[in-house]
């Protein structure tokens, strides 16, 4: 019976002592969580007082709304979603259990769906803005349509990433055991038809983002080019030309093709992913690598509108431009010099010329010049008496 309790209490303590060697590795693992947790959330934090405390003019427009939009949303899916990756690093059991998984995939889905949809809205908005600029008047695009926009965004997507919870489709534990998502390996006719149109729904927002401001982009090219070549007398076409390339149009045109090549290819993987588990080509080294690249998206969005606020806009628009027109002044300064060199060159061999010829001219009519020999250093003129 001793040697029960002894061999019992070896084991304990052997138990402890693995557990307190996997201490350190543990912590490591956590580094990258807690660090891309606190990343997320300062910078959304930063990224919505810089637009809050941004200019009447700037925070009416419907653009800037839903860029306000993207930014709330970013900061509540990081606040929600790491910490309870977090915690599993801690207690790797916190996943198992059921409702919890499920709010965790419910999280994913959500945030990954509406972020796409909130930069869509953004390239509709300019689309319309630029393209459709009466439709954009007649149905009154400000900020009040943006923030009911938002209002229902939110509402058909969380109806939409909750029917997996009433039994349209199951949550499942993801390896290496830190994140839950749909089980899009499931053969159900249910399940495998809800994956499939997640992936159609992501698909359709990708697209609609990339032909929307492809379309913008052709557009005010278009302008541009028009405005060139037609003469002075179209004032109206230059007028709105002026409008349009101006620096605050200048600012949400580059915050919008940034924005959105760094949501679509933090969320393009995650798409591809879904689709290529559903077509049961598993790899879930490349599933983990899919949801760290989407996780990455919260942490660079909010830089975009730090970076690229108005009045460091117009700060490094005017350092553009006078970088251009200092070296243009440079240019001109070179050439002119380079004239005035060779003006001077040859000035001085016209002086030369005159001076020679004059010469020449106070001769005696006697003097005989001989030819010109090379070799012999010593030349003479004859002359006659």
């Amino acid at each position: 019976m001793e040697s029960t309790n002894i061999t019992h209490g070896s084991f304990s303590i052997n138990e402890t002592l693995v557990q307190l060697s996997q201490v350190p590795m543990v912590i490591t693992e956590m580094i990258l969580p807690i660090f891309m947790f606190a990343g997320g959330a300062v910078g959304n934090l930063t990224a919505i007082i810089v637009l809050s405390v941004s200019r009447q003019e700037t925070k009416s427009s419907a653009f800037y709304t839903l860029v306000c939009g993207l930014a709330v949303t970013d900061l509540l899916g990081t606040c929600l979603a790491s910490p309870v990756t977090i915690a599993t690093y801690i207690n790797p059991d916190v996943l198992r259990h059921r409702h919890l998984c499920e709010f965790h995939s419910f999280l994913l889905l959500f945030f990954s769906l509406t972020g796409l949809s909130i930069i869509c809205a953004m390239a509709a908005e300019r689309y319309l803005a630029i393209c459709c600029p009466y439709t954009y008047q007649r149905w009154d695009v400000d900020r009040r349509f943006a923030q009911k926009f938002l209002f229902y965004i939110y509402i058909s997507h969380i109806l939409f990433c909750c029917l997996p919870m009433m039994g349209m489709a199951k949550s499942k534990l993801q390896p290496p055991n830190t994140w839950c998502f749909i089980d899009w390996r499931s053969h159900e006719p249910v399940a495998a038809s809800y994956s499939i149109l997640y992936v159609v729904v992501s698909l359709l927002l990708i697209l609609g983002t990339i032909v929307l401001n492809l379309a913008v982009c052709g557009a005010l090219l278009l302008m541009w080019q028009r405005t060139v070549q037609l003469p002075v007398s179209r004032g109206s076409v230059r007028e709105r030309w002026k409008v349009l390339s101006s620096a605050r149009e200048t600012q949400m045109m580059t915050v919008l093709v940034m924005t959105s090549a760094v949501v679509l290819a933090c969320s393009i993987p995650l798409v591809v992913r879904v689709f290529a588990n559903v077509m049961l080509k598993t790899d879930s080294k490349a599933d983990l690598a899919a949801i760290r690249i989407a996780a990455v998206n919260p942490i660079l969005d909010p830089w975009i509108y730090i970076l690229l606020r108005k009045s460091l806009f117009r700060k490094l628009l005017g350092l553009s431009k006078q970088d251009t027109f200092n070296r243009n002044i440079s240019c001109s300064r070179t050439q002119r010099n380079l004239f005035n060199l060779e003006f001077m060159n040859g000035s001085r061999a016209v002086t030369e010329l005159i001076h020679n010829t004059s010469i020449i001219l106070q001769l005696p009519a006697t003097v005989q010049f001989t030819p010109y020999d090379a070799e012999s250093p010593n030349q003479t003129y004859n002359t006659t008496d």
